[in-house]
């Protein structure tokens, strides 16, 4: 689960502040001016073997996104950038003390997001704490990749090498997605279609190159911890909306996020068989904003498998029928998702 991979969007549009608009242009250029050609990176022989390998893999995918799944035949993911900080850039969520809806930050070009994108730490923090001086819940996600939809020719990151194989050619496969299809104030809809194209992307990758399919374990375990948090969110919109008075919902809060560290322990070493995947995230401080990331990437997946099923597993005709549904007012839009879901 990448709860932090989400698409820095927002270094193309308008913002509320003159700084905040200088900031994520100056971080977007600075990319810009640091890229290198992967063929130059591999060529050069001061290089890693180990960085050369992934760059490697990496162009491979590149080309098999355009010749194998009909995604964008550009420049992005053709050049190398080394960071000089280990995340690419970070994002802020917010929420209201007593509400799990999130407080989001619409732009022109991006649409409404449910955050606000830094490449600075520092600057990340200081929005952090003019969040909670409002009262609000806040977290702060570390992101190793982002997209600009093709404006820009994005780069590998340094920040992505940390992966495995299946993720980072699962990356360069979901973000071209995104540059292929994007639909403005429906992150659900974006993300659930570009996850199902990096999850087929990946199955077909893999028996092009006979390997095994990919293992199921971590899907599952995945699922299953996302399912227990979108729980909690259940629970804790039912306890906002009861009739009681401020302090009585945030004591009850307060109870559910402890009962919840509690069911992850009897998960972790039950069902989850002993895995410590999600640990880190656990042991961070949990609130509503933290919650928020969770499920964006899953909604209708399962809809656009049926949709590629009844595409005849052919990538153009899914891609027409996905740009169709794009087309959609929100609510038809939604009726055939869930129509395709059932």
């Amino acid at each position: 689960m990448r709860y932090a991979l989400f698409a820095l969007i927002t270094v193309l549009a308008g913002c509320r502040s003159l700084g905040y608009y200088a900031h994520v242009t100056h971080g977007q250029a600075a990319l810009l001016a640091q890229r290198r050609s992967i063929d130059k990176v591999v060529a050069d022989p001061k290089t890693p073997d180990t960085t050369r390998q992934r760059l490697e893999l990496a162009i491979e995918a590149r080309r098999f996104a355009s010749a194998r799944l009909d995604l964008p035949d550009n420049r992005s993911y053709t050049y190398y950038v080394q960071l000089d900080r280990p995340w690419v850039a970070w994002n802020v969520f917010a929420t209201p003390e007593l509400s799990v809806a999130a407080v989001t930050h619409c732009f022109p070009i991006a649409g409404c997001v449910a955050y606000r994108g830094f490449f600075r730490k520092d600057l990340a923090d200081r929005e952090a704490g003019r969040e909670r001086a409002l009262g609000h819940d806040v977290a702060v996600g570390e992101v190793p990749a982002y997209s600009t939809l093709g404006w820009f020719a994005d780069p590998i990151l340094s920040s992505m090498m940390r992966w495995d194989d299946d993720e980072l050619v699962g990356t360069i496969f979901h973000e071209l997605a995104h540059q292929k299809i994007y639909v403005k104030d429906d992150s659900s809809f974006n993300e659930s279609y570009a996850s199902f194209v990096e999850q087929e992307g990946v199955r077909e990758w893999r028996q092009a190159r006979q390997l095994p399919p990919p293992d199921a374990k971590g899907d599952a375990l995945d699922h299953a911890f996302t399912g227990q948090v979108l729980a909690l969110r259940d629970r804790l919109k039912a306890i906002y909306a009861q009739p009681w008075a401020d302090d009585a919902k945030r004591v009850a809060k307060a109870e559910e996020f402890e009962d919840f560290r509690g069911r992850y322990l009897v998960w972790r070493a039950g069902e989850a068989g002993g895995d410590h995947r999600y640990d880190r995230w656990m042991a961070r401080p949990l609130n509503n904003a933290s919650l928020l990331p969770f499920g964006l990437y899953d909604t209708w997946t399962a809809s656009f498998a049926t949709l590629f099923e009844q595409s005849g597993r052919a990538w153009p005709t899914f891609f027409a029928k996905v740009a169709a549904l794009a087309k959609l007012t929100p609510d038809e839009r939604t009726r055939q998702l869930k129509a395709l879901a059932r």
